[in-house]
């Protein structure tokens, strides 16, 4: 994987490309993205039909540098989401923090699997996190306690920025959104989007899949390319919503 913007063209091994895409500040929301050249956010449904091996190398770093992995119930039942996996030879790139992200799944009606290795395989020190709402049922709630700390962040829908607040109180400033689309859509309405990271995939998915995004409208806004990589024919794009300070 090389870098072409800024243009130098080296190779970077993990370490130059976790420097690459290093926090600017200790409380910054990303959103990490894949698509193909046509637009689509998934092919067969899933996003990971677009990936592929530098793109799972950057998903690994991107989990690496992160507080917390933030990501919709929707997205973590189809891609099958499980506990973020221990990376021994970036270990340093966690001192002071447990050995993996924290993943936060955000669900209003909590109408999960709560015996699926997401809840029962999370390591006690990063243990899965439930984001709700005051009206979801309260024995979805007690139920969900147990296998999960649960946070409640607004009354008749999740409120994303009492959610990354509530996040942020422990500890985990550093947020890395995998999506998927709804969400993305609900924190770029909500002005609360940093950063986005997007893989271009080299693949035509054709007509009928979404796009990255989704949800009611809401107005445009302009992002700066901060950063692109390339290997293999895809694109590794850095885009942020302003300069870090």
């Amino acid at each position: 994987m090389r870098m072409i913007l800024p243009e130098t063209g080296d190779e970077l091994d993990d370490f130059e490309l976790a420097k690459a895409y290093a926090y600017p500040r200790d409380r910054w929301l990303r959103t990490s993205m894949v698509m193909s050249t046509d637009g689509a956010g998934a092919l067969d449904g899933l996003s990971g039909g677009l990936s592929g091996t530098g793109d799972k190398r950057v998903f690994g770093i991107l989990r690496v540098l992160a507080d917390v992995v933030l990501v919709g119930s929707g997205t973590a039942e189809a891609e099958n989401y499980k506990p973020a996996r221990p990376r021994p030879a970036l270990a340093s790139l966690r001192a002071g923090r447990p050995a993996t992200a924290t993943i936060a799944v955000i669900s209003g009606s909590l109408d999960l699997d709560l015996t699926s290795p997401l809840f029962t395989d999370a390591p006690a020190d990063a243990r899965t996190i439930l984001i709700t709402r005051e009206a979801a049922a309260a024995d979805l709630r007690a139920a969900a306690a147990k296998v999960a700390d649960v946070i409640v962040a607004g009354r008749d829908k999740v409120d994303l920025a009492a959610a990354l607040t509530a996040l942020a109180d422990r500890g985990l400033s550093r947020v890395n959104c995998e999506g998927g689309p709804h969400l993305l859509g609900q924190i770029a309405a909500a002005g609360l989007l940093d950063e986005l990271t997007l893989t271009v995939s080299p693949i035509l998915a054709g007509p009928g899949s979404g796009r990255i995004i989704a949800g009611p409208a809401f107005a445009a806004s302009r992002m700066t390319l901060a950063q692109v990589l390339a290997e293999d024919g895809y694109l590794f794009c850095r885009y942020l919503r302003e300069q870090p300070e």
